[in-house]
């Protein structure tokens, strides 16, 4: 269930940690991560963060099926369990960025989705300028349903957000 050809998922490790808040403070990184101002993450926000556990949150590392590197950050998130609807989210450090990695971490995520915790409806958001992200969605499909126009300002200039979203029977994984 948490193995690919390329990644596996994993728990997330407390030597993660430096690397994650290394990540948190590089711009490109942090500017497609959230909307947050870009700022370093201290040791104990990361460790209450690493801490933290709900039955609606489940965060996964990203790392090789040959090693324990620490490539990234997957997560299905803020669960709504009434309605059977969670938010992902996914995050790799630059140098494992558009090696298909994440596109099969998010594979992996989906599966986990729709046939063990049973949603419904998964979704997300995605900054405008981040078009390697959109296309990556789109290929797995995700539907383009919304826009938050002008959502957030970086370097002077106003970017829109959009919301994605998929059904489980969209699915040929479910």
């Amino acid at each position: 269930m948490f193995k690919g050809e390329k990644i596996r998922l994993t728990a997330m490790r407390a030597e993660d940690l430096p690397i994650y808040r290394t990540w948190n403070s590089e711009a490109a990184f942090g500017r497609n991560y959230n909307s947050s101002p870009i700022r370093e993450v201290s040791e104990k926000q990361a460790t209450e963060w690493f801490q933290e556990s709900s039955d609606k949150d489940y965060r996964f590392a990203i790392r090789p099926v040959d090693n324990e590197n620490f490539m990234g950050v997957c997560a299905i998130e803020d669960i709504e369990w009434p309605h059977r609807i969670g938010w992902l989210s996914i995050a790799l450090g630059e140098d494992y960025q558009g090696s298909g990695c994440g596109t099969e971490a998010m594979r992996l995520l989906m599966h986990y989705a729709w046939n063990e915790l049973n949603l419904h409806r998964l979704q997300l958001t995605v900054f405008g300028y981040n078009a390697p992200a959109m296309a990556m969605y789109e290929k797995l499909g995700f539907q383009k349903e919304g826009v938050f126009r002008e959502f957030l300002q970086r370097d002077g200039k106003r970017h829109d957000m959009y919301l994605y979203g998929k059904l489980a029977s969209e699915s040929s994984d479910f």
